[in-house]
């Protein structure tokens, strides 16, 4: 699953011109392979012992073109550090307000709100996000003890 992953991962970036190198390969892989949505330092603190001479401008530079293509997308929720997501299709985001963990989640109906809110606001819709906010189950198990 993950291989196949980075495989269109790459054939996608090639596509847009984009030469992979060990490192960018690594940084995608990681993003598919651990879909905790870390931030550029998590992912360089865990490819160094790998990548000795990368360095944390290399991670971030590597990440922004990720996006460019769209492949990747950037989570900013007001604090310092993004974080970013693989994507390969349209999913959502719950959010827990306590440790901030993030979990996807899919909801096929939500497809229609682009077109919906086009109609209310005669804005030419092209992309929307969502996130729900709350209690993940172990913060809620703390709460509870």
């Amino acid at each position: 699953m993950v291989n196949e992953a980075v495989d269109q991962a790459v054939k996608e970036l090639k596509a847009g011109g984009v030469r992979i190198t060990p490192q960018r390969y690594a940084i995608l892989e990681y993003l598919i392979q651990y879909r905790s949505h870390p931030t550029a330092d998590e992912i360089f603190r865990s490819l160094e012992g790998r990548f000795p001479n990368m360095s944390v401008a290399t991670v971030y530079n590597n990440l922004r073109k990720f996006v460019e293509i769209g492949i990747v997308q950037e989570m900013n929720y007001g604090d310092a550090a993004s974080r970013f997501d693989f994507t390969n299709k349209q999913h959502y985001h719950a959010i827990c307000t306590d440790c901030g963990k993030i979990v996807d989640f899919f909801y096929p109906g939500l497809e229609d709100v682009e077109m919906a809110s086009s109609k209310l606001t005669g804005y030419k819709i092209n992309k929307h996000r969502l996130e729900v906010y709350g209690l993940c189950p172990d913060c809620q198990a703390k709460v509870e003890e």
